[in-house]
């Protein structure tokens, strides 16, 4: 199986160069060293119609599934973007699907909820996720703890009822887009913690008692914020819950697979910028009155890390296309994003290499894909999780 290159979707790749060419690539070496994507580019982004893609159009969304996510997240890269960039615009694809489901849409390949969703659903599709998409509102997810990792289950900030507010008490850490987000979507235990009893609630910004921590300085994604979040006595409205209280692990979960295959088309797509951007440099850049690439040892590497970033790229539009299909496909899922990761490291890494010691500087667009690409073994579960999720799916 694979991502069928439809006339709409080459359309769509046209769209989606056109819009970095415009809007992104001018600026993006400022928005690298300001530490933020402007508020406005949500916007310029939701009139062309690349914000809502992946989300349906009853939500506010442009329509379309996993696979046009996955077209517009590839192209972004290989048109001179980064998966900083994505981070940035796009956290709304971790923040909202959960909403949409609960009121009973469908997202690209990632929830569904219950047959004609409920009340409280549609309020946060219309308080939340119809301006997140219009551009007007930014929204975050927030799970990982300081003391948590990658375990879920062990969630230590507790909402505790009261009448019709929850109050929460709590702290968060590397949280994409926290300094700009509007609201957050919050994971709480609702047990007892470390009872694995999650909730998801809808936090604004505003809220008395939830303070934005100090931005969190990175090795990469340098225009993407990331924050530490504090709650202290914060009362959230029980209509801010989504779902029923006690599903948020398992909503969590679902929604990882769509998360793990874009982080995997991000990796791919970095190592099919790099192999680009290594083979130009290497047919402009002459040693020793010879091109760089008319040297038989050059052009075995950059056949070599053509042929991992295309082998990666192909596996991830396979698995990608099962998961859009409805497949179970779990352990296929992590294999991608590692087999994406690994790759994209090493093409990283010998794209560089042979920049020289241009590629060693801020102005080579390779050392930003160089740094940027670190995160994408980490985020979205590491490589070791993911390695975990294999075993178990081998009987192990």
């Amino acid at each position: 199986m694979t991502i069928v290159d439809t006339p709409e979707r080459r359309q769509l790749r046209e769209l989606t160069r056109s819009f970095v060419t415009r809007a992104v690539l001018p600026y993006l070496d400022d928005w690298e060293r300001a530490g933020e994507v402007p508020r406005s580019l949500h916007a310029t982004a939701a009139k062309v119609g690349l914000l809502g893609i992946g989300f349906p159009e009853s939500v506010g969304g442009s329509g379309g599934d996993l696979l046009d996510s996955i077209v517009v997240t590839e192209e972004i890269i290989r048109s001179g973007g980064s998966s900083g960039l994505i981070a940035a615009l796009f956290t709304h694809g971790i923040a909202l699907p959960h909403m949409v489901a609960a009121a009973g849409a469908r997202t690209g390949g990632s929830l569904v909820g219950p047959s004609g969703g409920d009340p409280a659903g549609h309020h946060l599709v219309e308080r939340y996720v119809r301006p997140t998409l219009a551009g007007s509102m930014i929204g975050a997810l927030a799970i990982t703890e300081p003391d948590g990792g990658s375990d879920v289950a062990a969630i230590r900030t507790t909402a505790v009822r009261d009448g019709d507010h929850y109050v929460v008490n709590g702290s968060k850490t590397y949280i994409t887009s926290g300094s700009r987000a509007d609201f957050v979507t919050t994971a709480v235990c609702t047990g007892f913690p470390g009872s694995g009893s999650l909730s998801l609630l809808v936090i604004d910004k505003d809220t008395p008692g939830f303070t934005v921590g100090r931005r969190l300085e990175k090795l990469g994604w340098h225009c993407s914020d990331t924050a530490e979040l504090s709650f202290v006595d914060v009362r959230v409205p029980v209509a801010n819950r989504i779902g029923e209280e006690d599903t948020g692990f398992l909503a969590i979960m679902q929604n990882f697979a769509a998360e793990r295959l874009s982080l995997a088309t991000q990796a791919y797509a970095t190592a099919q910028r790099c192999v680009d951007l290594a083979t130009r440099w290497c047919r402009d850049r002459s040693t020793f009155g010879r091109p760089l690439a008319s040297r038989q040892l050059v052009r075995h590497r950059l056949a070599e890390l053509h042929t991992r970033a295309e082998a990666a790229r192909a596996y991830v539009h396979d698995v990608a296309a099962r998961v859009a299909a409805g497949e179970p496909v779990v352990t296929e899922v992590a294999m991608a994003k590692n087999v994406a990761v690994a790759a994209c490291d090493h093409v990283v890494d010998a794209a560089l290499q042979l920049h020289g010691g241009f590629g060693y500087l801020r102005d080579a667009e390779v050392e930003r894909h160089y740094r940027d690409a670190r995160i994408l073994g980490i985020g979205g579960g590491t490589t070791e999780i993911m390695n975990e999720i294999i075993a178990k799916g081998m009987g192990l």
